[in-house]
């Protein structure tokens, strides 16, 4: 096997983690630091307890997105950060219910969907090589 290959499978998962969970790690610092407009974004899509929805979003992505990214628990975080993308790219990104700005919707629709396939394949084969879960297949 040639080195590049060797090297991929060494620190690919851990690249992989990283590079997943930064957009969610970045979100939930801009939700603390935001959190007044955070909650009024929630609030103008209709949903109910807009404070305790972003107390929970921001939960979710600082929270499984640190675990992802040091491998602990790794398929846990997946799942958690998973499920959670699915409400919020239905409920934040209707691309098919806008007409103002909808390529950008379709963007974040399909961003949401490549973001939920990577989770899928940490929940599938866990965080790999250089984490707290060291689980190797």
């Amino acid at each position: 096997m040639s080195a590049l290959c060797e090297a991929v499978k060494t620190w690919g998962p851990l690249a992989g983690r990283i590079l997943l969970a930064l957009i969610f790690v970045i979100s939930g610092f801009d939700k603390i630091t935001g959190f007044e407009g955070t909650v009024g974004y929630i609030a103008a899509k209709g949903m109910p307890l807009p404070q305790l929805a972003a107390i929970g979003a921001i939960t979710v992505e600082l929270g499984a997105s640190i675990l992802l990214v040091i491998g602990w628990q790794a398929r846990w975080a997946a799942t958690a950060i998973f499920l959670f993308l699915i409400p919020t790219t239905l409920i934040f990104h209707p691309f098919w219910a806008v007409t103002s700005e909808q390529q950008m919707e379709t963007i974040q629709f399909m961003k949401n969907l490549c973001i939920m396939g990577g989770m899928l394949y940490v929940m599938a084969f866990g965080a790999g090589p250089f984490s707290l879960d060291n689980r190797k297949y």
